[in-house]
């Protein structure tokens, strides 16, 4: 028997290593992330690491680094730094799994690499490379679980790849037949992202926000999409997004243009007061779309001074304001 085969075979003999090291420091970190502290979240994270896996470590920082750009999709200034993080990783934690191949939270590490990588890419239109990703996931969550079935976070990833892969428009569907991909189950993705949620340690925020998605775009459960939100934003106040997606869930899905202009009227609140991640582009998103609910329900004099603040404030950033608030103007001069 060769020195590798020996090896091999004692790595395998070992007892699987359940649970995740340093859960709640962890969790801490998550936590700092959905509230867009980031300089939060980096301090707690070298703070935790070590005692904490670096594996975990890096994974988080890619989790991190994704958060700030869905905040601020347009801009793809972090896109270079993301993709390296990401890179890293992934390969750190390859690593980690043949190093330690019974232990559960390196294969949930793995697949955390590669989550914020499949959205990114997904966001990016690179969807051949995020689905090949994404059958990535699925095979290192199988490994994380056949080894810790009580591995609760790993539950959530799992849940996202069976329910997508079932419900997925025909063109994806094609490609998952291309890429050899397994089929998916709406129902049980759905009870697999619920136990995430109940029994996770450190993605119950990330699967109420991808929970909301699914009940807006396939379930047709709106009001139930916006409760995960506003849930959301009592916890993570100083993350726009939350309140951002209540506001664009009232218009688009309830048609609730008094509802949204509500929401979008308490973001622009917090941004004026800096309470915030990216105050400046929160307040103008905010004027914006508070701008076009006043629209709706006509009350042209007040939305139009909102477009004015935003055309006089010249805004760089977000990418094509002041043209939506010039557009919108033009709306209101036609009513």
């Amino acid at each position: 028997m060769t020195p590798l085969v020996l090896l091999a075979l004692t790595l395998l003999a070992q007892p699987a290593v359940a649970a995740l090291t340093e859960a709640p420091r962890l969790a801490a970190v998550y936590d700092a992330i959905l509230s867009a502290e980031f300089d939060e979240a980096e301090s707690r994270l070298r703070a935790a690491c070590p005692p904490a896996p670096a594996g975990a470590c890096a994974a988080l920082q890619v989790v991190e680094l994704w958060w700030r750009i869905n905040i601020y999709p347009e801009s793809r200034l972090l896109d270079k730094r993301f993709s390296d993080a990401a890179a890293a990783a992934v390969a750190g934690n390859n690593a980690w799994t043949a190093r330690e191949p019974q232990r559960a939270e390196a294969w949930f590490y793995l697949a955390g690499a590669y989550a914020p990588l499949v959205q990114w890419r997904i966001l990016r239109g690179d969807r051949l490379a995020a689905a090949r990703d994404g059958n990535r996931i699925r095979a290192a969550l199988e490994r994380a679980l056949a080894l810790d079935p009580t591995l609760g976070d790993a539950y959530f990833g799992i849940g996202l790849y069976h329910y997508y892969a079932d419900v997925a428009p025909a063109y994806a569907k094609v490609l998952r037949w291309f890429l050899l991909l397994p089929g998916g189950d709406r129902q049980r993705g759905l009870r697999e992202m619920t136990t995430a949620r109940e029994q996770g340690e450190l993605l119950k925020g990330e699967a109420d926000y991808q929970l909301h998605l699914v009940y807006l775009w396939y379930e047709n459960r709106p009001a139930d999409a916006i409760a995960l939100l506003e849930s959301l934003d009592r916890r993570y106040p100083t993350n726009p997004l939350f309140l951002q997606r209540i506001a664009e869930a009232r218009d688009v899905y309830m048609h609730d243009a008094q509802g949204s202009a509500d929401a979008w009227r308490a973001l622009l609140d917090r941004a004026r007061e800096r309470r915030v991640y990216m105050p400046s582009i929160a307040e103008t998103r905010a004027r914006l779309g508070l701008a076009a609910a006043l629209i709706t329900m006509g009350n042209l004099d007040a939305a139009h001074a909102q477009l004015q603040i935003v055309i006089d404030a010249k805004p760089v950033a977000p990418v094509g304001a002041r043209a939506r608030a010039e557009a919108l103007l033009r709306q209101t001069h036609r009513q």
